[in-house]
């Protein structure tokens, strides 16, 4: 490393002001050269580095736009924890938003000949861009109101239509009504069906609202469906208003595909006045390799500032969790979700991927309360049918929130009884 380089892109932590810097914690591990080099070449490659030195770069540039490594924390010899600081003056702040701030904290770093991995593990905003963002329209609070759960704090319980596709409207209507009338708070399309011939938007939407209708005037209860709305971003706001006209209560996006800008697009409109549900698909292809990509924690800050009310985090036993390190990260995300920042409300974590009856317990007391637990296979793959498998899930949650054990719940309650027989504790792990 070159002394020049060296005293342009670090800095001490004293240096750095929060307010005028968005900060980037990142996993690296270097080819043969040290944790404190390793963070130079990203901190000049990410801001006004490149190469080679060129003629080209004025004093004015040198002096304001270099991000600078001020933290740093050796694991090994060529592996470590650093800290780099972006200067507010580096961004477009208002045209740019999510997309800009990737293409400086995410960008050219990943395919470095230099790293032999490199992990965005968090990212640290100022409230000068926080600021420019609505975050979630409704909120945990404002989805707790409309299914009215103000009082009763217990973990809303929803579900998939399964199988993921291949029913026609009329067929999904009544898998929905049999989950609602079973119980569910919470209904929602795979992320692989949005308007395909067999079981067109408009045609779907109108027929489960009319089952959902259904449901309050014999229970009382409001179920909210979320539709999945995922298309070409310039065709968005047109597939939305498709489901809001045909009485969708809700309405759901895979943020990966389509864009953090997506989510916002959705959640900032002011004629859409419902939810926004965000999956969080193909996430695994940054999130899995715990040495490499982009973590959950960071999509999750994004999904939050982008407006999501509710988001996908995880499990602490399904198939998408089950490991020690992996729950600790999904505490603190979930954390993160709802506890305070900023301004913004809070965003509903939700677990799902595996989740039966049996399941219930561990999640509750691991991810608390404020929670959507979710089950696809866990309510209509019960021996009894859809609406026999959303009781039985309503149960498992009564029993974690009162702290009864399920066995002992299960002498009094038939559904959760044929669950824990058909089940046990056992999970599908992909992991």
């Amino acid at each position: 490393m070159s002394e020049r380089s060296f005293n342009v892109f670090t800095a001490r932590a004293e240096q750095i002001d929060p307010e005028a810097n968005i900060i980037a914690t990142y996993y690296v591990e270097g080819k043969d050269i040290s944790i404190v080099e390793a963070g130079v070449k990203i901190a000049a490659e990410e801001s006004i580095g490149t190469w080679t030195e060129v003629s080209t770069a004025t004093e004015w540039i040198v002096k304001n736009l270099p991000a600078k490594v001020f933290e740093h924390k050796v694991q090994d010899k060529n592996t470590g924890i650093i800290k780099i600081a972006y200067p507010n003056t580096l961004f477009d702040f208002e045209t740019g938003g999510i997309p800009h701030i990737l293409s400086i904290v995410a960008g050219n770093l990943f395919g470095s000949s230099s790293l032999q991995n490199v992990r965005l593990l968090d990212l640290e905003f100022p409230s000068e861009f926080v600021s420019l963002f609505k975050g979630p329209k409704f909120g945990i609070e404002g989805v707790r109101k409309l299914i009215g759960t103000l009082d009763d704090r217990r973990p809303h319980l929803g579900t998939i239509i399964k199988p993921k596709v291949g029913l026609n409207p009329k067929e999904t209507a009544n898998v929905a009504y049999e989950a609602a009338m079973g119980g569910v708070d919470f209904i929602k399309d795979d992320e692989t069906l949005t308007n395909q011939k067999f079981c067109p938007l408009a045609d779907r939407v109108t027929h489960v609202m009319t089952a959902l209708d259904r449901v309050k005037s014999e229970t009382g209860r409001t179920v909210l469906y979320s539709p999945d709305v995922t298309t070409e971003t310039y065709k968005l706001r047109d597939l939305a208003q498709v489901a809001l006209d045909h009485g969708a209560n809700a309405l759901m996006v895979d943020v990966i595909p389509c864009g953090f800008s997506a989510v916002r697009l959705l959640a900032e409109d002011p004629s859409i006045k419902v939810p926004i549900h965000v999956h969080r698909c193909m996430h695994a292809a940054m999130t899995r390799n715990p040495k490499h990509g982009i973590s959950m924690m960071v999509i999750s800050k994004l999904v939050r500032l982008a407006g999501g009310d509710q988001f996908h985090t995880g499990t602490a036993a399904g198939k998408m969790g089950g490991k020690e390190k992996k729950i600790e990260e999904l505490i603190s995300i979930n954390d993160f979700l709802k506890g305070r920042f900023y301004r913004l409300k809070a965003t509903f974590p939700v677990a799902s991927g595996g989740v039966h009856p049996t399941l219930v317990p561990i999640n509750v007391l691991t991810l608390g309360k404020d929670l959507v637990i979710q089950a696809g296979g866990g309510i209509h793959g019960h021996p009894e049918g859809t609406r026999v498998g959303a009781t039985a899930m309503r149960q498992a949650i009564d029993a974690a929130v009162n702290g009864v054990p399920l066995e002992e719940y299960a002498k009094t309650h038939r559904e959760l009884a044929v669950a824990i027989k058909h089940w046990g504790m056992k999970f599908v792990s992909d992991d």
